[in-house]
């Protein structure tokens, strides 16, 4: 989700809401402790030069239960957020802490925020020599030309 259509849907909120990816409600007296512009310029296995940009919120619960954030709140954080550190529409990523801190995509559904997980990938396959998967088929499907035999030294 991009920064414009975040701030499109806060608008239209009267409650913050965001959901982990199975379900279950970020506590509702969670905080955003940091809006942040990252830049990560690397190079891929096959010696690639990359550089990829997003826009990320940190939220983080502590004990403190009388806190709530409200879609008016975070909309000012966001204008906060563009006038002094960058206003590009970018893709947005949340941190969140579980058993460490995950990453996650965020996507709209039934006016809920739902984090959507993010995975690693080779960005060079190709030139890593990565197999293209393979089909499954059953054993009696496959034609062979070299039979084996009992007695004959193949196994």
């Amino acid at each position: 989700m991009k920064l414009s259509e975040f701030k499109a849907a806060l608008s239209q909120m009267n409650e913050l809401t965001f959901l982990q990816a199975n379900g279950t409600a970020i506590p509702a007296h969670f905080h955003i402790t940091e809006a942040a512009y990252n830049t990560k310029h690397f190079i891929d296995c096959g010696g690639v030069e990359r550089t990829e940009n997003n826009i990320s919120f940190q939220l983080w619960t502590a004990n403190d239960f009388d806190h709530r954030l409200l879609p008016s709140k975070l909309l000012q954080i966001i204008d906060i957020y563009e006038r002094k550190i960058n206003a590009e529409d970018l893709e947005i990523e949340v941190e969140y802490q579980a058993e460490t801190i995950g990453k996650y995509a965020l996507m709209l559904k039934d006016g809920h925020f739902v984090f959507v997980p993010k995975y690693t990938d080779c960005l060079a396959q190709d030139a890593c020599g990565i197999p293209q998967e393979k089909l499954n088929k059953p054993m009696a499907e496959l034609k062979t030309t070299n039979t084996c035999t009992p007695g004959g030294g193949c196994c």
